[in-house]
């Protein structure tokens, strides 16, 4: 199982440090060569920068760790190239407010992994994961013991979600699934599942069970 990450910031990069403390080799790609070049540099041959329309067309898994404006322009662009593909979105509609906090971009009640899914072309699989927590927690909530911190998913396709539970295992965390994509507005920011919403927290798998 081959896993592109498509951009490399703050999430992006953790996602793909995490993945590969957990002997995951991953493919990598931002808008320019620089980042990626870098990154695989200093993975000791762990990951492999290449072409964003590379790292489609070889990830069997491709986590698009963008904006989610930029996600949307993605998808289009490589539609044709997504079939057959599991498609990880970690994404969340959010820019400054102007006050030094938050804002929503879309309407309250609408979820970005809903949209997002919508724009897949037949035969793609949609997974949201990987967003509930911000890029600090990611790194140093990972590989805690005994009892690992929960990464929540949500996805229709339950192959699909398989496959990126495994991931987040690997990942250092524990996989918690709450539903279908319906139930993504429920991890992304400001949802009651989200670091920064009411959740406001890590949580142990014990924690999870009582607020699915």
């Amino acid at each position: 199982m081959k896993v592109s990450i498509i951009g490399l910031g703050n999430i992006g990069k953790q996602v793909a440090l995490n993945l590969i403390a957990g002997g995951q080799d991953v493919i990598v790609a931002d808008h320019g060569p620089r980042k990626g070049q870098e990154f695989a540099k200093a993975s000791n041959g762990k990951a492999r920068a290449v072409s964003v329309a590379t790292a489609i067309d070889e990830g069997d898994v491709v986590i698009f760790a963008v904006y989610f404006d930029a996600m949307k322009g993605l998808l289009a662009e490589f539609r044709d190239k997504l079939v057959g593909k599991i498609i990880v979105d970690p994404s969340n509609p959010i820019a400054p407010d102007g006050s030094g906090g938050f804002k929503k971009t879309i309407p309250q009640d609408q979820s970005s992994g809903q949209i997002l899914a919508a724009l897949l072309p037949p035969g793609a699989k949609f997974v949201k994961a990987f967003g509930t927590l911000g890029a600090a927690s990611l790194g140093a909530g990972a590989r805690r013991s005994p009892e690992p911190n929960v990464l929540f998913y949500a996805s229709d396709d339950r192959a699909a979600g398989v496959v990126v539970a495994e991931l987040i295992k690997a990942s250092g965390f524990a996989p918690v699934r709450v539903g279908g994509i319906s139930q993504s507005i429920r991890i992304e920011v400001f949802g009651d599942l989200h670091e920064f919403g009411k959740l406001a927290k890590l949580v142990t798998v014990k924690e999870a069970s009582t607020l699915i």
